[in-house]
Order: structure tokens, then sequence, then C-alpha cells
């Protein structure tokens, strides 16, 4: 008789369900790992993003315990503590030898089954490229913080930070404080933080941003200039997929300076620019979507040495059948930074 899991599916925004499904079959190039913990992506709560992915387990932020191993697949155990990445490489294309991983079209084609917030997942072979075991000692929470930390990771290599440079940080969610922990280790001269939470600001000072503004009481560039003498910022990063912050996150970039997106878009939105002032004053345009295998492993890194933890970050933490209030909770974006379902 097939062993069954639990699941959490998600049919709309407001509709997340737990039910019941079989336990992946493990292949000979494959592993079960049973979760720990599965964190909630600030992307999941995206209402565009929720109805693209309807009807499916969501979930790619998983830590969890090797339950199986194949009989082909060698470096990991029974028991071993895990992360999977929900997408990896082939390592052989084009994109891949320029390290541009997230458009190798395996990267694309590839999974994990069926979603991490799930009791157990699968696995595949081409996914054991970039499942990582967690050092001695880690939590399965601070595990958990990989794939998104990895997503900071890139962005902050891709913003190639100098150290006089002022970082201006649009979005103090989880991924805005992350972006902030990580200039700060960075060293760079200036990092000031922007939300409309006043909660969140609060939490950007904590983390090591020297100033915070809230562009409900104040305007966002005006208060910048002030701040930098006019300069205004050497490096920006764009957290809300919302074209007007896009379009704000533009006129607040100096001279020579560089706007980093970190979120796309609703799909068909349109972005209007001057060429002529991004030509002249040189301000580059640099997305950064998602993370590859390199950057799970500078992630995980970064966690081992204590700059990105739970303790710091997850602040509400949910059971599986407690995974809609988890929803709930992200899409509020108030006083909340990480939401992670726990397991028994």
């Amino acid at each position: 008789m097939t062993a069954l899991m639990k699941v959490a599916r998600v049919y709309d925004f407001d509709d997340v369900r737990i039910e019941h499904m079989p336990r992946p079959a493990v292949g000979p190039r494959e592993l079960l790992v049973q979760v720990k913990a599965s964190g909630i992506c600030s992307g999941d709560v995206t209402p565009w993003y929720i109805k693209r992915k309807a009807g499916k387990v969501l979930g790619h932020e998983p830590a969890g315990v090797v339950a199986e191993v194949g009989a082909e697949v060698t470096g990991f155990r029974v028991g071993d503590p895990v992360f999977a990445h929900h997408h990896a490489p082939c390592f052989a294309c084009k994109f891949c030898e320029k390290g541009e991983y997230v458009q190798c079209a395996t990267w694309k084609a590839s999974h994990i089954v069926p979603g991490a917030i799930a009791e157990y997942f699968l696995v595949p072979e081409v996914n054991l490229r970039d499942t990582l075991r967690l050092p001695e000692g880690m939590s399965f929470e601070d595990g958990a913080l990989v794939e998104p930390a990895a997503c900071s990771v890139k962005a902050i290599r891709k913003a190639r930070l100098h150290p006089r440079d002022t970082v201006l940080i649009i979005g103090l969610g989880i991924m805005g404080q992350m972006n902030v922990l990580l200039a700060r280790q960075a060293g760079v001269e200036r990092i000031i933080g922007a939300d409309l939470v006043d909660w969140r600001c609060a939490k950007a000072l904590e983390f090591g941003a020297d100033a915070v503004i809230n562009p409900a009481r104040e305007d966002l560039v005006e208060r910048l200039g002030e701040l930098t003498a006019g300069a205004m910022a050497d490096v920006v990063i764009v957290g809300p997929g919302s074209i007007p912050v896009m379009e704000l996150g533009i006129r607040c970039a100096g001279k020579g300076g560089t706007v980093v997106f970190f979120m796309g878009s609703s799909p068909g939105e349109r972005l209007t620019v001057e060429p002529f002032h991004l030509y002249f004053n040189e301000i580059d345009l640099v997305m950064s979507y998602s993370c590859g295998p390199d950057d799970t492993r500078a992630a995980l890194q970064c966690i081992a040495e204590g700059v990105l933890t739970a303790g710091k970050l997850v602040t509400h933490r949910y059971t599986l059948e407690d995974t809609g209030l988890g929803f709930r909770k992200m899409a509020e974006a108030q006083d909340v930074l990480k939401a992670q379902i726990i397991f028994p």
C-alpha cells in the first residue's frame, strides 16, 4: 500500500488547503527528504504569481533530513541534514559556462517534487547538483534560509559594491533586511533603508542601516538628497516588483550609479525610462533573478558565520496545518520578516 503524506496546496491567494497525496517513490539516482523547516517566500504571496501556480504544492525554501537514498546515489546517507535547491543547472550550456545559471534550460525545468511545504519531497538526480549537507550544529530553520539568502548574495554580488558607496535599499521585508545585513558585511560607507512600515525601518537600523526613510511621511528623493548632500545613492536595490517603485529607484541613483531590480513586475507591465538621463549619468540597470549553485554555497557560509540567521530573521513559525495563516501573515507585510512552516 502506497504511503501518504500531507502537503499544502495553493489554489488562490487566500485558498491554501492541506491535502494528502502519495509519498514520492525514490529512483536509483534520487533522494527522499523529510522536511523539518520550510520558508514562505515573499513571491509566494504575490497575487499574480499565485494565480500562475494555482493547484501546485508551493514552497522552495526547505531543510530536512535524508529519509531514503537511491541505490546509485553517493555522497549522502540516511539521516543527513540537507538543503535542496528547487532548481539546478546542467553546467554544460553556454549560460552555465558564463555563470548565468538561471537562464539554463535545465535550471528552469528542474524542480523538487512536489514542493517544499510537504512532509516529504523528492530530490531528482539533476537537483542533487545543488543539494547541500548542512554543517554540524546548524538548525533546520537556519538551513531553510539558504535559498532566500542566496538570492540576496547574488543581488549584492551583481551590485558590485565599493567601500565608499552609499547604498539605498527600498523595501525592508525579509529580502531587504538580508540586503542590509550583507551590505553591512561588505563594509560599504553608508546604508539607507526605505519602507512604509515603521517596524521594518526600526529592524533595518537594528541590522546596521545608518538611516531610514518612511516614504509615507517623507519624500524619498528629497530626503535622500538631504542625507547625501545631493549626491544620491551609488547603489539602489529595489525590492518591490512595482513599476512606480522601480521608477523611483532610478530617480534615487546618483552619477555612475547602479539600480538593481530584485523582483520582477507583473507580466505585461511597462517601465518608462529616459535614456538621456541614464546615458549621460552612466546609470546601470541590473536585474537579479533567483540564484545559482555558487550563490547557495556562499549563502550557506554566511549563515554558518552568523551573518544571516533564523534567530535574527524568522519572526513567525507555523505548523503545516496552519500554512494558510502563515501565507496571510506574510501577505500583510507588517510586523513580519520571515514565516516558516516547522515540522515535527
